[in-house]
This record gives C-alpha cells, structure tokens and sequence, in this order.
C-alpha cells in the first residue's frame, strides 16, 4: 500500500496522516474511450481517473470517521450524466473537460466543500474546474489531440473519498447517488 506519513505533535504521540480527496470516477467505458485516444505513454493506469470533487490534503487517521460523516450530511445530488471532453492546462498539468450536467456538479461539489468546512476541513475556496488530470507533464501534442475530443456520456454513480498512499488509491468510504 506505500508508506504512511508520521509525524510527531509536539509533545504528544506519533499521528498517522491519510492524503485524502473527495471525487467521482468516470466509467470504465469513459476511461477506456479515453483511453483509445492517448498515445499508451499517456495512458498509463485508467482506472485512477478521476474528477477531484475536493482534496483535503494529509489528514489524521483519526479524523476519516468525521470526514466521512461530514460528506454523510451531503444531500444527494439529482442524477447527473457527464462526458470527458476537450483539453486544456494548468502550468505543466493536462486535462481533459466535462460537458453535460456540469451545473449540477458545481453546486454538489459546493455542498461538499461546506459540508466539509463545517466539520473544520477546509478545502480551496476557488472557483471549481472540474476535469481529469491527464498527465502532469505539459506535452502540445497531447492538447491538441485532445481538443476536439468528445467522449460517451457517463453517469455520476458514486461519490468516493479516496486514500492515496504510495501511488496507490484506496477507497476509504462510498456512497451511491442517484442515476
């Protein structure tokens, strides 16, 4: 699973801290169509695309239990399709877009974000992007191969905290939403 951080509060124990974030993975369709669209260098291990909804960064073990009930109190969401589409970058980082109900996805991401805030996790307060992280190495290529690119709708079907450790994602805690 990779090594967990550690680190000493100052005179207390050792704590135990969890990278976490909070996202909805497209579907297996949605990723493998993807996929077929990347040169293989790019497309390298599909099934950890995902939409980042909100990243709390390290957190202590302790706390996943008020995290997760934090993202309990999240009112579901009406049923949203999306699809991945177009590209773009932040600095050296690619990414593909979302087109469909991507109204819906802001506002639910906004209610996880104040969820998540009021059980003392804040996350960043900017104006929610949502995309796929392609790669994290800026390649021209790969934009604009990408930019016209539509992939198959897809339905938002579960909303997932994640633990990344060592490169290896583990989910912690997932909730079913409505299609």
């Amino acid at each position: 699973m990779g090594r967990r951080v550690v680190r000493r509060r100052p005179g207390g124990p050792r704590v135990l801290l969890s990278r976490l974030f909070v996202a909805v993975f497209p579907s297996e369709e949605a990723r493998e169509h993807l996929r077929g669209h990347l040169p293989s260098r790019v497309a390298r291990r599909p099934e950890k695309w995902h939409v980042t909804l909100a990243f709390l960064g390290e957190v202590p073990d302790e706390d996943t239990d008020r995290v997760r009930d934090a993202l309990s109190t999240v009112p579901p969401p009406s049923p949203m399709t999306l699809r991945l589409a177009g590209s773009g970058r932040f600095g050296p980082v690619i990414w593909t877009g979302l087109r469909g109900d991507v109204e819906a996805l802001e506002a639910f991401r906004e209610e996880i974000r104040v969820a998540l805030e009021g059980a003392g996790f804040p996350i960043d307060e900017r104006p929610f992007r949502g995309h796929l992280t392609i790669s994290y190495r800026y390649d021209r290529s790969i934009t604009t191969l990408l930019a016209d690119y539509a992939g198959p709708l897809w339905p938002v079907s579960d909303l997932s905290l994640i633990r990344s450790a060592g490169g290896e994602y583990v989910t912690v805690w997932e909730r079913p939403l409505p299609r």
